[in-house]
């Protein structure tokens, strides 16, 4: 076992990381920048080092300062959280080339897995559903109308050179191909000077569900069910739950066996989350593969009582994982908690928290690294806590996290908390109705 682990990371992450280290009786060291001195992870560390200024291309994106970091400390092994370094190869391999243990993938694994067009090519061989279309740019008409008929309407013709919607038609039946087709062409042709297309079913009324997996060193994996995380703004997800519910028992068992079966297909050590497309008719195709741990993780831990970062770090020990599969007992929610502006776009509101008090009692957990008079500093992501609660059923979680959103005082800054609280009034997030488009006509009130 690890005698001393770094913690490439910052807020809430390192501190999640650094109390289950102090539970394994693993001594901790937190890096942190000039802008994060004050920060609860560098006070509760064992050992501290200063790796830059505030900008994170100059402190936390810094390799050469994080491994001279682990370096001096004796540190024997990095945790990287998420984001930042935690998904990039060539920081996987320089901890290898130093003998420092990279707790996460191998930079083989990031490689293969961070790649669009390869991780799909590895999934189709693995004989994970995937999303039906081309496997590049469409080379004439004909070719177009075989890959639809092949795929099965509706399907979306994207330009290749496409942004903003540029060049993009969805098409529902064979008829309208060719015009759709014609125009889509012509529009990305003007607009990118390329009128390159490409294609892909179109999934109907999607859902971003998420399985969470853990693979260990000898080639075994297993999963720990779903995450629903389809109520997002602009692919940032503001709210998760689990149980999705959406989801069957049998669409539980067919996804969890397709995401063991990508994990074991590549070999996957660590802790992973193999993400999907589900449609309306709940056929689930694969969208990509996160091969970190994911912010969202804490309410998998509340529904199979199983810690995800002391997995994480007895999988890099060498420890084999049991192979058995986990099923949610319970139901958990967890709320986002940003300081951003609701009522304004979601404007980032970084500032000084003037007041803080954080809501308690029974089956509700706060993780976060803010107290009042911690300064939120406008350099990094806006996230102030996650607020998890748990229950018996999905409609009690729901009653519970308006309680807690209600009990929940921040002060000093503009933050998500009475975005929350409407979503959970609202009917169709009440109903369990809601997909990736949900947030298109939700409005603040």
């Amino acid at each position: 076992m690890f005698k001393k682990i770094l913690i490439a990371n910052r807020g809430e992450i390192a501190l999640r990381v650094i109390r289950t280290c102090k539970e394994m009786g693993i001594k901790t060291v937190a890096v942190y920048s000039k802008a994060d001195a004050e920060s609860l992870h560098v006070k509760f560390a064992d050992e501290a080092v200063c790796i830059g200024p505030a900008p994170s291309n100059e402190s936390y994106l810094k390799m050469a300062n994080i491994i001279a970091a682990a370096e001096i400390t004796n540190a024997d092994a990095i945790h990287p959280g998420y984001g930042f370094l935690s998904e990039n190869a060539k920081f996987s391999k320089l901890c290898e080339e130093h003998e420092i243990k990279f707790i996460g993938a191998s930079a083989e694994m990031i490689s293969k897995m961070g790649d669009k067009a390869t991780a799909k090519a590895t999934m189709i061989a693995a004989g994970v559903p995937c999303i039906p279309g081309s496997d590049g740019i469409i080379p004439d008409y004909e070719t177009c109308e075989q890959l639809a008929n092949d795929a099965g309407y509706p399907v979306m013709l994207k330009a290749t050179a496409g942004g903003g919607g540029k060049g993009m038609r969805a098409v529902w039946k064979q008829e309208d191909l060719k015009d759709a087709w014609d125009s889509a062409r012509m529009e990305a042709k003007a607009a990118f000077g390329n009128d390159g297309m490409y294609m892909e079913k179109l999934i109907e009324e999607p859902r971003h569900i998420e399985i969470q997996i853990v693979g260990d060193s000898y080639g075994k994996a297993c999963h720990l069910s779903e995450r629903d995380c389809s109520v997002q703004r602009r692919h940032q997800k503001l709210t998760e739950e689990t149980p999705s519910p959406f989801m069957t028992d049998e669409l539980r068992e067919a996804m969890g066996k397709a995401a063991v079966k990508a994990a074991e297909y590549i070999k996957y050590e660590g802790a992973g989350t193999v993400e999907f497309l589900v449609d309306k008719h709940r056929n689930f195709y694969f969208m990509e593969m996160n091969t970190r741990i994911q912010v969202e993780h804490p309410i998998t831990e509340e529904v199979v009582d199983y810690d995800l970062i002391r997995e994480q770090i007895l999988v890099a020990a060498g420890v084999p994982i049991s192979g058995k599969n986990y099923y949610p007992q319970l139901h958990s929610i967890e709320c986002r908690i940003n300081a951003e502006d609701p009522f304004n776009g979601f404007r980032p509101a970084p500032g000084k928290i003037t007041s803080y008090h954080a809501p308690g009692g029974h089956g509700v957990r706060v993780d976060t690294h803010v107290y009042a008079g911690y300064m939120i500093p406008p350099n990094y992501d806006s996230m102030i806590s996650k607020l998890i609660v748990t229950a018996q059923t999905r409609e009690e979680a729901i009653n519970k996290m308006k309680r807690a959103l209600d009990e929940y005082v921040i002060e000093g800054v503009k933050t998500t908390i009475p975005f929350h609280r409407q979503l959970m009034d609202h009917p169709d997030y009440i109903a369990g109705n809601y997909t990736t488009k949900f947030m298109e006509d939700f409005e603040m009130k």
